[in-house]
């Protein structure tokens, strides 16, 4: 792998790098607002499918980690990927079969493990061919969301009951999946000797105790907390305050589109400002955010703007994130970086934000959104404590 600070003279396979994030995120666009549906359809009820739905956070919790971990001790690592995809696609074709309940455990269980330990394998890949030009990740990245998009648009149209009917999911999701098992295959890391995957390992743990690399891990795991209300309680906290499913919908859509414009000016951005004020930036907008959502939620305009900053406190923190996982782990160590920061910040900070939702909730939406934006606020200030005021070192 490339590290983040070598001269790399040969241009980027923009193309094959940007073909698997579409893929990926697109499979995500159908996975996420609809599988609970087709679940329904098969029969399940309520408390079965919640079972089911919780495997594909808490296997983020493992699965990150210790893929990454397998690929970096690996002589060819490249094979990891392709293993973890094939997975993936050949556990999701198993929900064709009229499995019951158990079945239907044992396969989600293995899709979720599967699906969740890649992509952070894969950020590691395109960190490895970006090298010193990884201002230029969101451009990459930014193939993700319009795939999200795209499928989210298209097979909610194509789900609907007048149409092909939800129980078409899994026909439709699969050939997408296909798609990323093919982007995978002809993707490979960029080449470079300076790291023997022997040195990974001690030099990571190294690099993990800096106090920097430690308050970037904790900022991003109260990101994700505050983050908890949004996810899990959004669409019902638009209900309770009278907004059509319609109303709801365009506010969804926005904030992705806002992300999509961050991730193609993501270049320009770091040219210009560092990493670590990019996240900072990021996690006071959220504070922002979510104290507007608790404050405002019968205005529709302030809602609207609210919507719009989740190009910064998504699509800037993440783009943030992915430099300085470049900055703090150079070469072979980025993906035990990236294994630990999917498996902390989507892994235990998304179960732990929507069991305090949860609980939150029952006081009432605006006190959840109110302890978000306390949380993100708390996160900002460490980054400006540590990682601003701190510069972080190569």
């Amino acid at each position: 792998m490339t590290s983040s600070g070598a001269a790399h003279p040969h241009p980027y396979p923009a193309a094959r790098l940007s073909s698997f994030y579409f893929f990926y995120y697109a499979a995500l666009g159908a996975f996420t607002p609809y599988w609970s549906l087709y679940l329904e359809s098969r029969g399940l009820g309520v408390a079965a499918i919640s079972v089911l739905m919780s495997l594909w956070y808490a296997t983020r919790i493992v699965s990150p980690s210790l893929w990454t971990t397998l690929a970096a001790r690996s002589t060819h690592p490249i094979r990891w990927l392709h293993v973890g995809c094939a997975l993936a696609t050949g556990c999701f074709a198993l929900f064709l079969l009229p499995l019951e309940h158990a079945g239907l455990f044992a396969v989600m269980l293995g899709f979720c493990f599967a699906y969740n330990a890649v992509m952070p394998q894969f950020e590691s890949i395109t960190m490895s061919h970006l090298g010193a030009r990884s201002d230029r990740y969101g451009l990459i990245r930014v193939w993700g969301s319009i795939g999200f998009i795209v499928v989210v648009a298209s097979f909610g149209w194509l789900i609907d009951e007048r149409r092909l009917g939800v129980g078409a999911l899994p026909w439709l999701m699969l050939p997408v999946l296909a798609g990323v098992l093919g982007s995978a295959l002809v993707n490979r890391y960029a080449h470079d000797p300076s790291l023997p995957a022997q040195d990974a390992d001690g030099g990571f743990r190294v690099r993990l105790r800096q106090p920097q690399v430690i308050a970037f891990f904790v900022a991003a795991f109260l990101a994700q907390i505050s983050f908890g209300p949004f996810y899990t309680f959004f669409s019902i906290y638009l209900s309770e305050h009278g907004y059509p499913t319609a109303t709801q919908g365009m506010l969804w859509t926005v904030g992705v589109l806002a992300e999509i414009g961050v991730f193609f000016l993501s270049s320009r951005i770091f040219r210009r400002w560092d990493a670590s004020r990019v996240l900072m930036i990021a996690l006071l907008s959220a504070s922002l955010r979510w104290l507007v959502t608790a404050l405002f939620p019968d205005n529709t305009p302030v809602m609207v703007v609210a919507q719009l900053t989740h190009a910064l406190n998504f699509g800037a923190f993440f783009a943030a994130a992915m430099q300085l996982l470049v900055r703090f782990f150079p070469g072979r160590m980025n993906g035990h970086g990236q294994g630990v920061f999917y498996g902390l910040s989507s892994g235990v900070g998304g179960v732990c934000g929507a069991l305090l939702a949860g609980q939150l909730w029952r006081i009432g939406g605006e006190a959840a959104f109110l302890c978000s934006s306390a949380i993100a606020l708390m996160a900002a200030f460490i980054v400006w404590r540590w990682l601003v005021r701190m510069p972080a070192r190569a």
